[in-house]
């Protein structure tokens, strides 16, 4: 392929990308029932409390995004070393691609990207070990919200052969142990490793996967730190946005309760442009036990929604435009 043709192509393709990214999030934007009430809700909220509450709100999605984009750049150290900025551009451009995929696998497609050829599928291996260490922080908080909800608003009631809280006890000693068994395989990545040198069919891949053994337990100890700053930061904003719309709960009752939503959103299949009315619902059901705002409480789970996932899928699909996917050699 000369060099002309990789330059049409390059502009092609970007050009394609961000035409059908842009409609794909206008078209699900577009039948989102709740999406003009909840604007308006917010809109309102603004006005009276004024433009603070959303440059924090703001500020702390670039935060959000910004912990990502360090936890991509220790990941792929190994590899190659790439500057934070372009980590960053890589992880905007990486939410693009994973709107429309099933739980946003087309993000790994978005941020190899921006790594040399040789590297990309390698790196594949590597953006997965920071989705498991996200994962597992989600786990852990989810159980803790879990068991705060279990106590407070038992969801199932005891029929007349099982004890009271029996199948709530047989949810949490499962999902303990999963989470230990994650933690465990978190830690013992080698092991996949060695999975792929057993099984003949895999043998030739594991060259790709082969990146996982690298890291240290300190280096993969810092990626769950920053794991769990992360999952703090896009808390905080969901939690300031329900204050701002007034539902009034106790912050930490929020956090948990939210903790409980973020899980099941976790282990539910969905893609994420398509998401906001699973997510409304199950905030709904949850929050709603803290307060009866329900209009308050669906308004701040579509802004966070508009603020953390569509508006860095906007700017991710405008970065697409400057992208060469096909490099001069």
């Amino acid at each position: 392929m000369n060099k002309s043709t990789k330059i049409i192509l390059n502009y092609l393709l970007g050009a394609g990308l961000f035409a059908w990214l842009g409609y794909s999030i206008y078209d699900q934007l577009k039948h989102q029932s709740n999406l003009k009430s909840a604007l308006w809700q917010m809109s309102g909220a603004l006005e009276q409390k004024g433009l603070i509450t959303l440059t924090l709100v703001l500020i702390l999605m670039l935060f959000n995004w910004g912990l990502e984009a360090r936890k991509w750049q220790m990941l792929v150290l190994p590899l190659e070393t790439i500057s934070f900025g372009r980590a960053f551009r890589a992880i905007l451009t990486g939410v693009s691609l994973s709107v429309n995929t099933p739980n946003r696998i087309g993000e790994y497609g978005g941020r190899v990207l921006y790594l040399q050829h040789r590297n990309k599928l390698k790196a594949i291996a590597a953006t997965i070990v920071g989705s498991f260490s996200q994962l597992i922080v989600t786990i852990i908080f989810g159980l803790i919200g879990l068991i705060f909800y279990i106590n407070n608003f038992p969801a199932l009631n005891a029929g007349e052969h099982f004890a009271p809280f029996f199948w709530e006890k047989i949810l949490l000693t499962v999902l303990i142990i999963i989470c230990l068994l994650t933690i465990l395989l978190y830690f013992r990545l080698q092991i996949i490793v060695a999975v792929f040198e057993k099984i003949p069919w895999l043998r030739k891949a594991k060259v790709f996967v082969q990146i996982i053994a690298r890291y240290s337990p300190a280096e993969l100890s810092n990626l769950l730190a920053l794991s769990a700053c992360r999952y703090v930061v896009f808390s905080a904003q969901y939690l300031i946005l329900l204050h701002t719309l007034g539902v009034e709960i106790l912050w930490w009752q929020g956090f948990l309760m939210n903790a409980v939503v973020y899980l099941v959103m976790a282990l539910v299949p969905t893609i994420a442009i398509a998401e906001l009315g699973l997510r409304g619902k199950v905030s709904l059901y949850f929050m709603g036990l803290l307060s009866s705002n329900t209009a308050g409480i669906i308004a701040a789970t579509v802004s966070i929604w508009l603020i953390n996932l569509v508006l860095p899928a906007v700017l991710g699909s405008v970065l697409l435009l400057g992208i060469k996917i096909f490099k001069d050699k």
